[in-house]
Parts: structure tokens; sequence; C-alpha cells
């Protein structure tokens, strides 16, 4: 196809196009003219219909008008019958009913509360008035009867009710009283009961019947909402605190002063102390425990009161039990109270996380400031009480003597006290940290150590007192023995450590090595051939000598023995070696050293004697009686105690009625000494003892 043609086409398109635009224009002017039509009709409908309209909208604004009014007629009529109906259970009062009571003091706070809010009614005063009279009048009930309830179901609780919570290690025995301090039973807890107190159970007493705690707690949260918080403060503090001092005083706690303190015998003191560590426990975890948990239930919501209310309940009796502590630690100090006041500090420390619970809140702090300055107080007192204890045995001066060499008090006193020390171990290391951060466990021994010193070094000074030398040897070898002995036994050998033992038991045998030495080196000299005469030992000559020592001389020499030895047993019979495998040792150790030397000298001197005249009166003794008067030695009898052997006796007799045969001697007076040779025999208590 050529283009003319195309152009033709297009042409021809173009033009029916244009066509169609006029035709749709034209349809268009017409379609706007019918609406303009409508749009006149639809105002002139409008303006028509619009009376009508408004006649309608107003009748039904004044049916919601009508519908409102009486809704609200309905609510305020219903109002003043909840009114009425509260303001009749009011007037019948919270005793037949309280739960209804208590109902009605909300409904008619509610009722204050929307007459308040619709002051716009003519008669809205006259019910607020009336209303607000009544409710204060219901609240002024409410609080009677709030006092009348806890009143009437506040008692005191009986010291048996409480015993009966406590765990059975911690119940009182059989007597009706708490174990005493020093029973078997009731020693240091921290030591001896601490493990099952940890698990302890404690049941606290019932101090208000559960049924009643809620009705207390309802009526306590009317009295705080309608503002009366100080009554409410002032009735719990007034009833509660008055029952709680009785269950104390009925436990048997009574304020103490110092004088007073000081003015008491130690039995009764001590027993007063025992007492109380019991009474603080039962105290704490009981009662306090006990009366914080109370009101916690009865305040609970009233939190501006509940912590100031348990700090006004228990501050006098918290301030009756923390001042009998006070008291001791402010008395005199004397070393049997470091065992009490160790007591006390330890039952403080055992309290001490508990009374930081119950005493945690603001309005505590005073009690448990006191609380704590207590437990510092014993703290300190017992270690001044302890480092008196120490100077008190260096410097003890009694002039309490042993005169028979045997264990002295002080010696056995001072070892019980440092043995019941070590029941306070962890007590007294907890002790030591409160002034000292060092290592406790170096601290206990260097103090143990300086109190084992200071002992010894009084002893030493007491042993002074003896003028026989030998006594003096004895009573330490004693004393340092029953110290060792002692130690080895207790908890303290592993604090002192075996290089202390071992030393001390080398101090026991040169005690006993010196008494050996000093007791018998001169009757051993005796035995000894050259211990006196002239010449050398030999043979017996003709001459009736032996090697220049003259039948005489012998003679002399038994004669000497005998009277030394006698002496000796005399003496040596009346002292004493109580610990029973030291005194055989010491025994065995002389008839070691005695016994030979005497089967020697009358071995090769004894035929001299025996073959002259009289020989019993020369060699009295045979070995074996000398063995066994030896075995009486050491046994702390008297002079009239003495049990002779029967040999002894018998020989006495006959060399006393062969000298007064002679003529070489007298009868001093019946019973008297008998002299021979005119020189005093030191047997002369022989005839005592048999005519007495």
């Amino acid at each position: 196809m050529g283009v003319p043609q195309t152009m033709e086409a297009l042409r021809e398109r173009a033009d029916f196009i244009k066509e169609s635009l006029q035709k749709s224009q034209i349809i268009t002017d017409n379609m706007a003219a019918i609406l303009g039509s409508f749009d006149h009709r639809l105002s002139a409908l409008e303006t028509a219909m619009r009376p009508t309209q408004i006649r309608t909208h107003s009748i039904r604004r004044a049916h919601e008008n009508i519908d409102k009014t009486l809704k609200a007629a309905e609510v305020i009529l219903s109002q003043f019958d909840l009114t009425r109906k509260a303001e009749a259970k009011i007037l019948r009062g919270p005793h037949e009913d309280l739960e209804s009571y208590l109902e009605a003091i909300d409904q008619l706070r509610s009722n204050v509360k929307f007459f308040s809010s619709n002051k716009s009614f003519k008669s809205s005063d006259g019910v607020l008035n009336h209303a607000n009279q009544l409710l204060a009048k219901a609240i002024s009930k409410l609080e009677e009867e709030f006092r009348q309830l806890l009143t009437n179901y506040s008692k005191p609780v009986e010291p048996d009710r409480l015993f009966e919570c406590l765990p059975n290690s911690l119940r009182p025995s059989s007597s009706g009283s708490p174990r005493k301090h020093g029973d078997d039973n009731s020693k240091s807890p921290t030591e001896h009961q601490g493990k099952s107190l940890e698990n302890a159970v404690y049941t606290l007493p019932t101090l208000i019947p559960p049924r009643v705690i809620p009705l207390l707690h309802d009526l306590a949260q009317q009295m705080a909402q309608a503002g009366h918080q100080q009554q409410l403060f002032r009735i719990y503090r007034d009833t509660r605190a008055s029952v709680l001092e009785q269950s104390v005083r009925k436990l048997g706690v009574e304020r103490l002063s110092k004088d007073d303190v000081q003015k008491m015998q130690w039995e009764v003191l001590e027993a007063k102390i025992g007492n109380w560590i019991h009474y603080m426990r039962i105290a704490v975890k009981l009662l306090f425990a006990g009366e914080k948990k109370l009101c916690d239930q009865i305040l609970d919501g009233v939190d501006s009161l509940r912590d100031q209310c348990f700090a006004e309940v228990t501050v006098n009796s918290v301030s009756v039990l923390l001042s009998f502590g006070e008291a001791i630690a402010k008395s005199k100090r004397s070393p049997e109270k470091l065992f009490v006041l160790l007591d006390m500090y330890e039952i403080m420390r055992e309290l001490h996380s508990e009374i930081e619970l119950l005493f945690g809140s603001k309005a505590c702090i005073e009690m448990r400031d006191s609380a704590l300055s207590l437990t510092k107080r014993l703290a300190q007192t017992a270690q001044e009480t302890f480092c008196d204890f120490e100077e008190a045995v260096e410097k003890d001066a009694t002039k309490t003597a042993v005169l028979d060499g045997t264990v002295h008090p002080l010696t056995s006193y001072v070892i019980n006290y440092v043995k019941f020390l070590f029941d306070y171990q962890s007590t007294l290391k907890q002790l030591f940290q409160e002034f000292d951060a060092s290592d406790p466990d170096s601290q206990l021994t260097s103090v143990t150590t300086r109190i084992m010193q200071a002992l010894q070094n009084n002893l030493d000074g007491k042993s002074k007192q003896y003028k026989d030398p030998a006594l003096t040897q004895l009573f330490l070898m004693n004393n340092i023995h029953y110290i060792v002995r002692s130690v080895r036994r207790s908890e303290a050998k592993d604090l002192l450590g075996d290089d202390w033992v071992q030393i001390h038991r080398r101090i026991v045998q040169q005690h006993a090595n010196q008494y050996k030495r000093v007791s018998w080196a001169k009757i051993l000299q005796c035995l000894s051939v050259q211990g006196g005469g002239s010449g050398s030992g030999g043979g017996i000559g003709g001459d009736g000598s032996a090697s220049g020592i003259s039948r005489a001389a012998v003679k002399d020499r038994f004669k000497t023995f005998n009277v030394q030895f006698e002496e000796l047993h005399q003496r040596q019979s009346q002292w004493t070696v109580p610990d029973s495998e030291l005194r055989e040792s010491l025994r065995l150790a002389v008839a070691e050293i005695l016994l030979p030397a005497y089967r020697s000298f009358q071995k090769r001197f004894g035929p001299m004697i025996e073959n002259g005249k009289n020989p019993q009166k020369y060699i009295r003794y045979s070995p074996e009686d000398l063995d066994h008067m030896m075995n009486e030695f050491f046994e702390g009898k008297t002079w009239n105690e003495q049990k002779r052997s029967k040999i002894y006796k018998t020989r006495c007799s006959v060399q006393i009625t062969e000298d007064l045969a002679e003529g070489k001697g007298k009868v001093a007076g019946l019973g008297g000494c008998v002299a021979v040779n005119g020189k005093d025999n030191l047997s002369c208590g022989v005839l005592e003892s048999a005519h007495s």
C-alpha cells in the first residue's frame, strides 16, 4: 500500500473519533441538566423535612434525659439503702458478727466517698455529716474491739511451754531447772553441741490462737485506713509489751546491777549465769522470734507501724536480759569467772545472726547495737581475765605447804583449768580474733605455753620452802610429772607438741636423779671402803682387822648405816609420790644402787661382826629387809601410821633389851626415847608405838 492511501485511512479515522467525541459531549451535557434538576428537588425535600427532624431529635433527647435521671435516682436510692443497712450493723456493734461489721464499715466508707463526689445533691451535706459521724462511731467501737480481742488472747507463756519448744538436747533436766555449767551435757555449745544445734528445730510458741489473728489483722487494717495509726500503735505496744515482760519474768530473768552481782556468793552467781545463758536462747529464738512473726501477721500492710511496734514491744525485755550480761562483764574479775564469761560470749555469738535478723530494722538499731556491745564487752573481759590468770599463776603466794612433797593444789588447779579451756578452743580462737588478726592457733599455743611456764616458775619458788633438799627435788619431780602426764592425756599435747613433752619428761628425770644423789649419797658412802678408816681393802687378819679397817670401824659403819636408813625410812615413808608408776620406778632406781652396795659391804665385812658378840646389834637388816622397808617409801603415811616389818620390830626390841641389860642406856619415861651410849637412838618410836 502506498503512502497516500495510508494517509487517507488515518484521516478517516480521525474524523470518526472527532464525531464520537462530539456525541459524548452532548450526552454529558444532557446528564448534567438532569442531575441539576434532581439537586433542586432534594433541596426542596430537605427543607420540607427539617421541622419533622427537629421534633424527633428533641423527643429522643428527652427520653435519654429521663433514663439518666431514673438511673441516677436509682443509684442514690441504693446508696441510701446501703447506708441504712450499714448503719443498722454498726449500731449492733462488732461483737455479734465482726466480719459483717467490717463489711459495713467498708460500705459506709464507700458511701462517704460517693456523696463526697456528688455534692450537687441538695441533701448530700446532711448525708455526708451523718455518714462521717457514723463512721467515727464505728471506728471507735472497732478500736475497743481490737483492744479487747488482743488483751483477751494475749497471755504470758509459761516456762514449761517454752521448754517444750526447745530441741531435746537443750531442754531442762528432770529437776525442772536448766542444766548447769560444768554438767556433762551442758558443756560449751560451740564444742560439744555445735553441730547438733546447727540443725536443731525450734518450734515457735503460739502467742495468740491462729483463728484470732486474721480478725486482729482486719481490725488493724480498718484502724489504719481510718487514720488511727497512733491508737493502733499504743494498744498493740502496751498489750504485747506487758505480756512479753511477764513471760520473761516467769522464766526467772531479773534485772541485776553490778553491785548486786558483786555481793552474790559464787555458787549462786554461777547458777544465775547458767540460767541466763539458757534464757537468752529461749528469749531470742522463741519469744522474740514469736513476737516478730505475730507483729508481721497482725500489722501486715501497715508498714509504717510494724517495725516500730516490734521495737517498742521488745525493748524492755531486751534491756533486762542484756543488763545482766553487762553487770557480769563489768564486775570484778576472777579466774573462776573465765569459763562463764566464755559461755556468755558463746551464746551471744551463737545468737548474733538471729539478733541481726530480728532487730535489723532502723527502729531496732539501739537494741542491735546493745547486743553487739555486750558481745565485745564479754570478749574483752574474758581476755583480761585470761591475762589475769596467767599473772596470778606466776605470782601465787599461798603459803599452803604440801608437807609430803606431793602434787601442789595449785598445780592440779591450773592443769584442770587449762584442760577445761580446751573445751572452748573455737570460742577462744574467735575471742582472740576480736582483738588480733594473727593466727588464732599460734595465739592459743602461746598463751598455753606461758601459763605452763608461769606454773613452773611458781613451783620453783614453792620448792624453796623445804629445808630438806631431797624433798625439794621430790616435790618438783611430782609436780612436773603431773603436768606432763596431764598434757599427754589431753588436747594440749597437739598444741604444745611432742618436743615440749619430751623436754619436760627429761626435767622430771633430772629431778629424780637429783633426789637420788641428795638423799642417798651420804648413806652410800657408809657402804664404801673408801668412806672412812685407813688403808685399803683386803682379807680378814688374825687380829680381827680387814686390811687396815678395824672391827670397831666396821661396827661404826653398820651403826651409822642403820641410823641413817631408819631416819630416811621414817621421813620418806611420810613423803608421797602419788603416781604409782613413778613411785615404783623411783623405788626401783634407789634399790638398784642401795641393795647391791649393801650386799657387797655385808658380804665383805659382815663376818667380822658375826663372829663377835651381839652381831644383831650392828647387822640389823638383811637386803630383803631393806627391800621390804623401801616398799613403804613415798606412801604418805604419818609416823603413827607407819607399819614396820615384824623383823624390824623384833630386831629393834632385841637391840634395846640388850643395851638395857648391859646398862648402856636408860628409859627416859614410858613410851619415851631410848638413849644408847648417851646418844638418841632414832628408832625410839618403836616402844611408843608398841605401848600406845
